[in-house]
């Protein structure tokens, strides 16, 4: 049938920040879905209130919201807009949750505004643990032996019947979210507790635990004319007890029989029917008894799933795209395949290729963290790889998660010295899931075990392991070898990088390199084209692999290569990929052909249609390389991906690859201290007092000469990567260790700790003759915390116009002395009315989307047409944009991933995400802001204040007036006397080692709605420890800076003043200044 006309507006939720369980793949689908439906005509809406992502340009739906993603927000922005529809399905389980919220509360009713793409029973059906088990019963199909359980008393019902181990999991809850796996009481009353807490309908099924059994997943697509297709099957390497987020998985599923494939096929099938999806894409998971082929369903997932981002880059089926054309009235037969131009959308994708995903983690971020891998996820990103055979992708997607590894053998000996030789510890390794356990699975073969006897221990399928054993076998082979011709092609058609070869035969890269060339043995590209060659592709998206006939299609026009970011990370996420998205549009805007080069499937760089050409390929030098000799750039950008393309950009730029935008050499006179510090020194501006440390010793030194405390961090790496703030010799030890770690060939800096400074970012750009400042953004956190973790607000709302003048003014001439072309992000630290510049970073910086949408101006997009040519003046952005309203960034942490861990804020970066409050009220941008990050602020409640000893008269005036507002206070001994000697009435309560009951007990017992907590010294800081902990299980807000503390009273002055207001990131660009400017930077 054809696209429905009694509709004319659609609302669509979008998923809010990235957290783990919840990433970029939900942007990529929302982004997709708003120019599929934007192509249809329909007006679209969007509330969304993440700032990283294309999703919250301006120009990707007629009306942006960026607004937290609450019921009640969301009933503001249907009221005001009135749309026809609402289609909740492609922002991940928020958006779900929210749509579902706003059905039960009679909002949609209200105002005629139909729920499309799943209905609510639908979604209430597949989601519901119980009427799932029903569902799946009545539909012939079997389920885990279970319960559902709405209290603890339930809970232990059902396992009184099953045993343990056993498996809980939550009821609408995103990446398995308060679940796990218990195997004493003690651990299922904690895991249930959580679940039962985290579920929106305090909700947790209660099943038996199926270890050991395979695990399964089928992207499945449903119209209203009973169409179905199979778009892909996905296979988990890991057995079932580790969260398909945390798997390693490969598509298509390889140990499958045909048998085995039909039956879950069908079953998929009588799913979608039996939940009644009728006009989208869902994901049906299977777990299969490798002992006797019992099939199962776990779960499935009414809406495009972080699966179906895979599916979509693995196969070039654009699930999202087809699937909001089938929630508006096509059916499969009417929508064409972009890929062949010749296809329908009911042809099922065939694939002749293998790929493979593996996550990638950030425990070092968190130490205490528990890294065993269950049933709630604890990953931050992935990569994915495509080859002609398993072990080619799986030793590409080794080396594209950039953790140091070149493939599955032949690395550092430190990578694998725990394991070689003790056998106990690699049987440890492969019985507990964990991070590292391919790593285990190689030092067992290594050591001599059989594949029977590694199986027995991980219960990762054979077929995999003897793929894996027989990598290991050939390293025999490498092993000090002569290489010669088909020696070499046939290590590289095991996925073998020159890098291994090099380790493997005593030689350097560029040796092998060299080798190869001279013997012809070079990759050929082949296209991702749906359909295993039987059809045209039209679009060209790529992968490598060493065959004879190439697939790639050269043209006259001239091609600009933009390097992506590669796995999402803390410290390097979306914010970078959005930059290399507009580097993109830049170049088609300018009738150049973009070339993208990335490894990461959740993103929409890697969206087929977003470049002229996709290449999708690990980021390393060699591969890189590979696609540079293959399309022949005329520029490559290098400063948009974060701090992965730039380590790449020396060694490219010695290859003769043609860098565009700021020069390597000014990159690093910006990195190198003493080049910096020699640079300061001539433009006259300050630093505070540092050091260069290229042993511990020499740190030792640095620190006793400039005193105590010290910020010391290693150079050239992003997010704060073993960056700390250290008080004594003891704490540099430590921390010594693992700066040389995270940056083992580049020195260690050392820096005077300017205590209780005010941070400003500074993010600008300069085309060689002029410079603009694109913001500047005064953060609410001291210098100390990193500015990733920093709540920050522009324009300034504190630093006075001579400051920000001088700021202005300093960031202008480091800019001109770099010879910066394209972005330059500046920190400073202000102390005492004196500006200090902290470091300077030639490239784009995470905040680059939050300030092209707080000020109007695309900026990444400007900075890449600079780059390739253009002058401000031409683009007509010649002076910088100070908004009439203030735009508030907040950073959104993985808080209930890690119970246990100490979120106190320091240099080291560890949210996952950001999200943005703007308002004309700096209250109200805080409150928005807040809410949007998942802090649940109260109207009225107990508020709990205990701060060390330097802040308790600077807590006063926030005391007062939180009196004031009729909240009731609580405080720890010092606080208490500080507060009632100066009038502000509080009680008394205990520390934790003064005695019960106490603080945390408080806590436990949902006594308190607030936590004021600013960590004291050495001898008190296990309690302070415990305190934040414990409010972060019980789910209450914990705020642990001073400026952080002024913020949150500030937003809770806001709200008992009353409520706010919705506005489009449109209505608030039209307020700006200099609009023929803005409109002329568009262009």
């Amino acid at each position: 049938m054809p696209k429905r006309t009694d509709i004319r507006s659609i609302l669509i939720i979008g998923s809010g920040p990235i957290i783990i369980g919840q990433a970029c793949e939900f942007d990529y689908s929302g982004t997709q879905a708003c120019k599929a439906l934007r192509e249809e005509g329909y007006r679209v809406i969007l509330v969304n209130s993440n700032p990283a992502t294309i999703m919250t340009d301006p120009d990707t739906a007629d009306a942006v919201y960026i607004e937290p993603i609450t019921p009640d927000t969301v009933a503001k922005i249907l009221r005001k807009e009135r749309p026809d529809a609402l289609l909740p399905t492609l922002g991940g389980q928020t958006g779900l949750n929210t749509a579902l919220a706003l059905y039960d509360s009679g909002v949609l009713e209200e105002l005629g505004v139909e729920m499309i793409g799943a209905r609510a029973d639908v979604i209430r059906k597949a989601e519901d643990r119980d009427l799932f088990r029903t569902a799946m019963t009545n539909c012939g199909l079997e389920s885990a032996r279970s319960g559902v359980a709405h209290s603890l008393e339930d809970a232990r019902a059902v396992l009184a019947e099953l045993g343990f181990p056993i498996v809980i999991r939550p009821a609408f809850t995103l990446g398995g979210t308060g679940g796990g796996i218990a195997y004493n009481v003690e651990e299922f009353e904690t895991i249930v507790s959580r679940g039962l807490s985290l579920s929106m309908n305090n909700e947790v099924l209660v099943e038996e635990f199926l270890g050991g059994w395979k695990e399964y997943e089928m992207e499945v697509m449903r119209d209203t004319a009973d169409n179905v297709v199979i778009i892909c099957s996905i296979e988990n390497v890991d057995p079932m007890g580790v969260h398909t987020g945390d798997s390693i998985t490969v598509a298509p599923a390889q140990t499958l029989t045909d048998r085995e494939y039909q039956r879950m096929r069908n079953a998929s099938i009588t799913i979608m029917r039996e939940i009644g999806i009728e006009c989208g894409g869902s994901n049906c998971q299977f777990a299969i008894n490798p002992k006797d082929g019992r099939m199962i369903v776990i779960e499935m997932n009414p809406r495009v799933s972080r699966s179906s981002a895979l599916a979509s880059k693995a196969t070039g089926f654009p699930i999202a795209k087809f699937a909001a054309k089938l929630a508006v009235g096509y059916t499969l037969d009417e929508i064409q395949n972009d890929i062949t131009k010749e296809t329908p959308a009911c042809f099922e994708p065939t694939i002749d290729y293998v790929v493979t995903k593996i996550p990638r983690f950030a425990f070092e971020k968190f130490p205490g963290a528990d890294t065993t891998l269950t049933t709630s996820m604890k990953s931050v990103g992935e990569v994915m790889a495509i080859g002609r055979t398993f072990k080619e992708s799986l030793q590409k997607a080794l080396r594209g998660l950039e953790t140091g590894l070149s493939g599955l053998g032949f690395q550092k000996a430190d990578d694998l010295s725990g394991l070689k030789p003790d056998h106990d510890a690699i049987a440890r390794s492969l019985r507990v899931p964990n991070d590292k356990r391919l790593l285990a699975v190689a030092a067992a073969f290594r050591a001599g075990w059989d594949v029977a006897r590694v199986h027995e221990a991980c219960k990762i399928d054979p077929w995999f392991l003897e793929h894996m054993r027989e990598l290991v076998d050939f390293e025999s082979d490498l092993r000090g070898a002569q290489l010669d011709g088909e020696l070499l092609r046939e290590a590289k058609r095991m996925g073998y990088s020159d890098r291994q070869l090099a380790k493997a035969s005593g030689q350097q890269p560029e040796q092998v390199r060299a080798l190869r060339k001279h013997l012809g043995i070079e990759p050929v590209f082949k296209l991702v084209d749906t359909c295993a060659a039987e059809f045209a592709a039209v679009t060209p998206y790529y992968y490598s692999t060493y065959e004879d006939e190439t697939e790639t299609r050269s043209g006259q026009v001239d091609k600009i290569m933009i390097l992506g970011g590669g796995p999402n990370r803390i410290g390097q996420g979306i914010e970078f990929d959005y930059c290399c998205v507009h580097a993109a549009f830049a170049a088609r805007e300018l009738g150049l052909e973009s070339v993208m080069v990335n490894s990461n499937p959740e993103t929409v760089s890697t969206d087929f249609d977003t470049s002229d050409h996709l290449f999708f390929e690990p980021l390393t030098h060699e591969d890189v390389m590979h696609v540079v000799e293959a399309i022949r750039p005329r520029g490559i950008i290098v400063q948009f991906g974060g701090q992965t393309p730039l380590n790449l950009a020396g060694g490219l730029a010695r290859a003769g690859a043609p860098l565009i935008g700021t020069s390597v050499a000014s990159i690093d006179r910006a990195e190198d201290r003493q080049l910096f510090a020699e640079m300061l020194g001539k433009l006259g501006l300050r630093q505070p007092e540092n050091g260069i440390a290229k042993t511990p010793a020499e740190a030792f030194q640095i620190a006793r000469k400039i005193g105590y405390p010290v910020l010391v961090r290693p150079s050239y790496v992003l997010g704060g990567r073993a960056m700390a703030i250290v008080y004594d010799d003891e704490s540099l030890e430590s921390f010594i260790e693992q700066a040389v770690a995270a940056s083992p060939d580049h020195p260690i800096l050392v820096d005077k700790y300017l205590a209780d400074a005010i941070e400003v970012d500074v993010d600008a750009i300069c085309d060689g003759r002029r410079v603009v400042i694109g913001g500047i953004m005064e953060h609410i956190e001291e210098a100390g915390v990193h500015s990733g973790d920093s709540t920050c607000v522009l324009p300034p709302h504190t630093l006075s116009q001579g400051l920000q003048a001088e700021i202005a003014a300093a960031t202008k001439a480091m800019a001109m002395e770099l010879g910066v072309i394209g972005l330059m992000n500046v920190q400073f630290a202000v102390k005492d009315d004196k500006v200090y510049v902290l470091e300077v970073n030639p490239r784009a910086s995470r905040t680059v989307p939050f300030v092209s949408k707080a000020i109007g101006v695309p900026l990444a997009k400007l900075a890449a047409k600079v780059m390739c040519g253009k002058t401000l003046e031409e683009l007509g952005f010649t002076e910088e944009v100070v908004p009439p309203y203030f735009s508030v960034k907040a950073p959104v942490f993985p808080h209930n991933r890690f119970p246990g861990c100490d979120f106190r804020l320091s240099p080291e970066m560890r949210s996952t995400g950001e999200v943005m409050g703007i308002d004309k009220e700096l209250g109200f941008a805080f409150l928005k802001a807040f809410m949007a990050a998942g802090m649940k602020l109260k109207k009225s409640g107990r508020v709990l204040i205990t701060v060390k000893s330097s802040d308790k008269r600077a807590i006063l005036p926030e005391a007062r007036q939180l009196a004031a507002l009729g909240y009731e206070l609580f405080a720890t001994d010092g606080t208490y006397r500080a507060l009632m000697m100066n009038g502000v009435p509080v009680q008394r309560v205990n520390k934790v080692h003064e005695g019960r009951p106490h603080i945390v007990d408080m806590i436990k017992n949902r006594e308190l709605d607030l936590v004021l907590n600013t960590p004291s010294g050495r001898q008190t800081r296990a309690d302070d420890g415990e305190i934040r902990s414990a409010a972060v299980q019980a789910h209450v807000p914990v705020i642990t800076t001073l400026a952080g503390i002024s913020a949150v009273v500030s937003a809770l002055s806001a709200m008992a003043r009353g409520d706010f207001g919705v506005r489009t990131i449109q209505e608030h660009h039209q307020q700006l200044p200099k609009r023929q400017v803005l409109a002329a930077a568009r262009r």
